[in-house]
């Protein structure tokens, strides 16, 4: 096992090249002026960069092979497109292009069959992201994600929820040294089912308690999102959306009675 904890077949990873920034430069400027051996250097010498970045997908749960071939072709888009005019890093422009090309295929690979406009949304989504990162050194707002691509935060949650890979129900998910615990052991009876009439008196308590409540209720428990997540959208202090939540549910369980 390489100190990458990478094998790729027919690449020994303990021995690639990799260029110092001056070397980076003066090849950068002979491909520009068509060099194409400096484009085949440029790219041998930033394998150990796609390297870094999927070798924490090495859980065993994909054929590492096929990710650094699709980390490669991120690597030769970057570049590609890169230009010494940009004024940043190589590594800084490229991480973005070649983890988004091992995301998509991971995603595109899923057993699990998405949608066309739900896939195309994820798409979207992780290319606004990384360009946002990219310009601005932070990650984007959800309410800023939403209005550069006019999603609703329901699109927007249902998109990046495509991503998360499905999990068995055999999978273990607690062992202390003793049983271990499935995630079949979690899952509700399917005899418990919720009361019709409970049902349709929640909604009428909903309608009725206010706007900033239900809709702290509806992000928590519908798109899943943390307080701390909420009150970054809402641009109030993690604490406070505690107390709304804590009231919402206080006057559900009044409106209820």
């Amino acid at each position: 096992m390489s100190k990458y904890k990478v094998d790729i077949v027919g690449v020994d990873t303990n021995n690639l090249k990799v260029l110092k920034k001056e070397e980076m430069f003066e090849l950068f400027k002979k491909f520009q002026k068509g060099d194409l051996s400096a484009k085949e250097e440029l790219i041998n010498g930033n394998l150990k960069l796609v390297l870094s970045i999927i070798k924490k997908y090495n859980t065993g749960k994909y054929d590492m092979n096929d990710l650094f071939q699709i980390g490669c072709v991120g690597l030769i888009k970057a570049v590609d497109n890169f230009s010494l005019e940009y004024n940043v890093m190589f590594s800084t422009y490229a991480v973005p292009l070649i983890l988004g090309e091992v995301k998509r295929y991971i995603r595109d690979s899923s057993a699990v069959r998405i949608s066309r406009s739900i896939r195309d949304n994820a798409y979207q989504i992780l290319k606004f992201k990384d360009k946002y990162l990219l310009e601005h050194g932070v990650e984007p707002k959800t309410h800023e994600i939403c209005e550069a691509l006019e999603l609703t935060e329901y699109e927007l949650s249902t998109a990046l929820e495509s991503l998360i890979s499905p999990i068995s129900i055999f999978d273990p998910i607690y062992n202390d040294g003793g049983d271990t615990i499935y995630l079949l052991d979690q899952l509700p009876d399917k005899k418990e089912r919720v009361d019709k009439d409970d049902a349709i008196n929640l909604d009428r308590a909903l309608s009725k308690i206010g706007k900033r409540e239900h809709g702290v209720l509806y992000a928590r428990y519908i798109y899943g999102k943390t307080q701390m997540e909420i009150a970054d959208d809402l641009g109030v202090s993690q604490a406070q959306v505690s107390r709304i939540e804590k009231n919402a549910i206080k006057n559900l369980k009044r409106l209820m009675k």
